[in-house]
């Protein structure tokens, strides 16, 4: 029996799994680190490292950045340097305790120690300036977005060298969400102008030093993107959604780059949830996309469920289907 490392590396190579990548299960996410997102507590407010004010309102799923004239961080592009500065990334080495004892207890010949990293570059500018005025921004001031965002990689440059001198990790789970359900939030020629060179330099660095996989969160529309990602270098897009038509993808671009998702949260992760209609989900997207470039799971973006034991009832819809079609 291969190990979760082996079997995922099968998979993504177009080898010969003994199974389905059982969502997360090959990945050890970091969490512990000095360097991580501040978020707020359900029905709370918190100002978070780059002075962007968040709150999570009771009866939702997550956290969003206060946009209103008093707490949005960037009121004009042209003026970003006046309040935009980066967080501090290096901390004293006892502040890395923890993170480096969880790492070395790893066993990295079943697992990937994986660095874990959000907002990602489209996030934090949003964050900074909200959605619409920073894709208005693209369009009317391109050159403070771009130094913008040359900005935003050197801290992400740094941050990558912080992770890489302390747990040396084998992969990188990075969020950045590009779209809604149903399209990218831009075109693939602007994508392709603004984050495409970013990426590139994130991505090569932590390949450059030792980082052996890529996998990149955006549940969202993005098939459009698809070749701008395998431009960038990420090995796996976590998170894609239904909208995409996966098999399409898997047809067209397995081998350069894997899939994993093809499970809505949505229609899988609410109050009400069952186990029968999570089998369904699962085994609609086992049958339709194969064994190969690609791991069924859930387009949530970490190893957990909203709501109590969805997370684990998929993981064992998914091992039946191992059975039935391994």
């Amino acid at each position: 029996m291969l190990t979760k490392r082996q079997n995922l590396m099968e998979t993504i190579k177009g080898g010969n799994p003994d199974r389905f990548v059982k969502q997360y299960e090959a990945f050890a996410m970091m969490m512990k680190t000095p360097i991580t997102r501040a978020k707020p507590p359900i029905g709370g407010e918190i100002v978070n490292e780059w002075g962007v004010t968040t709150r999570w309102p009771e009866g939702q799923l997550g956290a969003f950045p206060v946009h209103d004239d008093e707490h949005i961080v960037v009121k004009d592009i042209t003026k970003w340097k006046d309040t935009v500065k980066a967080p501090n990334v290096e901390h004293p080495e006892e502040d890395w305790a923890t993170a480096i004892a969880e790492a070395n207890a790893v066993d990295r010949t079943e697992q990937y120690v994986t660095a874990f990293v959000a907002p990602g570059i489209f996030e934090n500018v949003h964050y900074l300036m909200s959605m619409e005025e920073a894709l208005m921004a693209f369009y009317e001031e391109p050159e403070s977005m771009h130094e913008l965002i040359d900005y935003l990689v050197e801290y992400e440059l740094k941050l990558a060298k912080e992770f890489i001198d302390h747990i040396h990790p084998d992969a990188i789970f990075h969020h950045d969400d590009w779209g809604s359900q149903i399209n990218s939030f831009m075109s693939p020629d602007m994508f392709e102008e603004f984050f495409v060179p970013a990426y590139k330099k994130i991505y090569g660095y932590y390949k450059e030093n030792g980082v052996e996989l890529v996998i990149h969160h955006s549940d969202s529309y993005g098939a459009n993107l698809v070749p701008a990602m395998i431009e960038m270098g990420i090995d796996i897009w976590q998170g894609v959604m239904t909208t995409n038509n996966v098999p399409e993808l898997i047809k067209k671009y397995g081998g350069q780059i894997t899939f994993m998702g093809d499970i809505d949260s949505g229609v899988i992760d609410f109050p009400e949830w069952t186990q029968e209609n999570i089998a369904e989900k699962v085994e609609t997207a086992c049958r339709r996309c194969g064994k190969l470039y690609f791991i069924p799971g859930a387009s949530q973006g970490l190893n957990i469920s909203s709501f109590p034991g969805v997370y684990e009832a998929t993981d064992a819809e998914i091992d039946k289907m191992t059975q039935e079609m391994f």
